[in-house]
C-alpha cells in the first residue's frame, strides 16, 4: 500500500538517490500485504532538526536516539531514510513480526529491499544500532560531504 506520506519526503532526497528511493520503495509498497505500510519517517533533516534530535537523552529529558551532531548524520545531506512499519494504523518497530502472513517478517523483508539497491542498513553498525535506518553514503563521510561543493542545498557528487 502507497503511503503520500513517504512519497513526500521521498522528495526531499538528494537528486541523486531520489529516483532509486521511489523504486526501492515500489517494490517495497509490492512487497508487503495485508494492510502493512512501510513509511520513510525520515528523509531530509536540517541541522537545526539534527541537534534538537542529538540533545535527546543529554540536555533534554529523554533516551538517546542518535550520536550525531548536527552536520554528522547522512539524514543532513538527504542521503538517509529512517522506516517505521504502519500496522492497523499504529507504528511498530518490531523487528521479528510477520504482519502481512507471508512467511516472512516484515521488517526484514524491507531490509533486504534496501540492501539489494546497494544502502546500507543501520541495524549493522559496529556501535549504537539504528534499525530503522538506512544510508547511501557513495563511500563519503560526512566530513567530505561537508566540504563538498553545493548544488542547492545539497553536497556535489
Amino acid at each position: 500500500m502507497i503511503d503520500q506520506i513517504t512519497l513526500d519526503r521521498i522528495e526531499l532526497l538528494h537528486p541523486k538517490i531520489k529516483e532509486e528511493a521511489k523504486a526501492l520503495y515500489s517494490e517495497i509498497c509490492q512487497t508487503l500485504s495485508n494492510g502493512v505500510i512501510c513509511r520513510f519517517s525520515h528523509t531530509l533533516r536540517t541541522i537545526e532538526e539534527q541537534n534538537a534530535l542529538y540533545s535527546k537523552g543529554r540536555s533534554i529529558k529523554g533516551q538517546v536516539v542518535t550520536n550525531a551532531k548536527g552536520g554528522q548524520s547522512f539524514h543532513n545531506f538527504g542521503l538517509a531514510i529512517d522506516i517505521v512499519l504502519i500496522v492497523d494504523g499504529k507504528a511498530s518497530w518490531e523487528r521479528g513480526k510477520d504482519f502481512d502472513k507471508d512467511g516472512q517478517a516484515d521488517w526484514m523483508e524491507v531490509v533486504k529491499i534496501f540492501k539489494k539497491y546497494g544502502w546500507f542498513w543501520g541495524g549493522e553498525f559496529r556501535t549504537f544500532k539504528d534499525y530503522p535506518h538506512f544510508e547511501k553514503t557513495f563511500g563519503l563521510t560526512t566530513k567530505q560531504l561537508n566540504n563538498k561543493e553545493k548544488i542547492g542545498n545539497y553536497p556535489k557528487l
